[in-house]
């Protein structure tokens, strides 16, 4: 009789510094999954909100710590602590499509899926101009294809990714530990530098939130600048495209801050002032 074969199992890791106001709806969506992960860690980075209580409310959560400050530091706590064939790699604001946990296990049921790494698209959830569509589909041209351009593969976007466990532990030796570059775009370089391919799927979409622009501009031009660092870092002559599309973004970002703040600053005194009302004897 034909040994039966083990389903693969997959855990979602979560990065999260202060993340209390984000935390509750990325974990809701996760609960709403069709098939639930086997596996669900948030790093605890040295949070000083409510951040690891709310997450512990949840009974699918595993709250670990990483005292060692940088995402990069809080991601790597998270993937050595994953026992799962598949890590899945979400940050604290990602709202996952309710089959993302079964599209992904699909991915990897199927054996061309070996040293593959699998990253998708999303849209911007607290953009109101331009809406999830435009907005999704500049994400699209500017994070996947422009840089598929400069670096010859995709790269892995850290909101919303998944690879081998086998693949994590082949690469960990190589990948950076520095907090000035993106994390995730040096992953990706260094699985492509061993033989692991990325593969995009846009169609497997995330909502994520655009934080530095609406909520913490002072922050916005110094981790765009993480994006040619990333490349010169690595020797990739084509960083000065990757400066030319950081300084475009920086533009692009005073109109989208100037379409959307004073809308969201509206709704929000409107529904102060309703919920102001409704509590009123």
């Amino acid at each position: 009789m034909p040994k039966l074969k083990k389903p693969l199992t997959l855990g979602i890791i979560i990065p999260a510094y202060n993340e209390e106001y984000q935390i509750e709806a990325c974990l809701n969506h996760i609960a709403n999954q069709t098939v639930m992960p086997d596996q669900v860690i948030l790093v605890n980075n040295n949070s000083t909100d409510n951040t690891a209580q709310f997450a512990k409310k949840y009974r699918f959560v595993r709250v670990i710590n990483e005292k060692k400050q940088g995402i990069v530091h809080a991601r790597n706590a998270g993937f050595n602590a994953c026992k799962s064939d598949i890590i899945g790699r979400i940050d604290a604001d990602t709202w996952l499509p309710n089959d993302w946990v079964e599209r992904v296990k699909q991915f990897y049921g199927n054996k061309k899926s070996a040293d593959t790494a699998i990253t998708g698209g999303g849209y911007f959830t607290n953009l109101v101009f331009p809406p999830d569509r435009v907005n999704g589909l500049a994400l699209d041209l500017i994070a996947f294809r422009f840089n598929r351009l400069i670096m010859g593969h995709y790269i892995l976007w850290g909101s919303n990714m998944a690879m081998h466990r086998s693949d994590w532990q082949k690469v960990k030796q190589y990948v950076c530990g520095a907090n000035d570059i993106h994390e995730d775009l040096d992953l990706a370089i260094h699985l492509h530098q061993i033989g692991i391919k990325v593969k995009y799927v846009p169609s497997l979409i995330v909502g994520v939130k655009m934080k530095r622009v609406l909520d913490e501009w002072s922050n916005l031009f110094g981790n765009l600048m993480w994006w040619p660092r990333t490349l010169r870092r690595h020797g990739n002559w084509r960083w000065v495209f990757g400066m030319a599309g950081a300084y475009t973004l920086l533009i692009f970002s005073v109109a989208l801050f100037l379409l959307n703040k004073p809308i969201i600053i509206i709704k929000k005194s409107f529904n102060g002032f309703f919920r102001t009302q409704t509590q009123e004897p």
